[in-house]
């Protein structure tokens, strides 16, 4: 990585060139691939399934037992609180865009410090975000200009495109917080998103991608 200049992660490289491994499109001009057409689903669509992600992020954190949210995630050095508060700062950042805040790599990368933050006060930020991106949504879904230049640090995509991102983002995170129950704390999760819900979105086939 310091011979090719840069310290972004995920990185593909072709020789000395390279690009984000979060942008797709640009994987595939350095690999030579063309993708012909992609369809992206309907921002309207997008916005829906957002809120069912938040909606649903929110009632599976308060099925965590208050003694267990601590606890780390698989392969990775977060808890199930900060991943929970995570998932609701992925679509805060795509509402820091939308006012004019460029996303960086900082952007997702604000964690409270473990036990900074109560479960109450992680599901009253979740339901201050789901708020605002209701608000929001009130005002773009008539006036967005959808493929116009998203401000982001990953490469050159459109605004459709990075709502799309915030989208299968915050869904796979939803994904984990639902595994998580299940598998570790072997709790059954309340009213469990559908799989039909990642439908025609771009995600990871797995829960963990490490």
């Amino acid at each position: 990585m310091r011979r090719l200049g840069t310290r972004q992660l995920p990185v593909v490289a072709k020789g000395t060139a390279w690009v984000n491994g979060q942008s797709l499109k640009d994987v595939a001009t350095l690999a030579g691939i063309d993708l012909g057409t992609v369809s992206h689903l309907p921002p309207a669509e997008l916005a829906r399934r957002i809120d069912v992600v938040l909606e649903g992020a929110a009632r599976f954190f308060r099925q965590f037992p208050d003694a267990r949210i601590d606890e780390q995630t698989p392969g990775r050095p977060r808890s199930y609180a900060q991943l929970t508060y995570h998932l609701f700062n992925v679509v805060d950042a795509w509402l820091e865009h939308e006012n004019g805040i460029a996303l960086s790599e900082d952007s997702y990368k604000r964690y409270p410090a473990p036990g900074a933050m109560t479960r109450d006060e992680i599901l009253a930020y979740g339901a201050d975000v789901r708020r605002r991106f209701a608000d929001w949504w009130q005002t773009a879904r008539s006036s967005a200009d959808w493929q116009g230049p998203a401000r982001v640090y990953y490469g050159k995509v459109s605004r459709h495109e990075f709502l799309e991102r915030t989208t299968w983002h915050s869904g796979q995170h939803a994904r984990q917080l639902m595994w998580i129950l299940s598998d570790i704390l072997h709790i059954a999760p309340e009213r469990p998103l559908s799989s039909e819900l990642w439908v025609g979105l771009p995600m990871p086939e797995q829960v963990w991608d490490g």
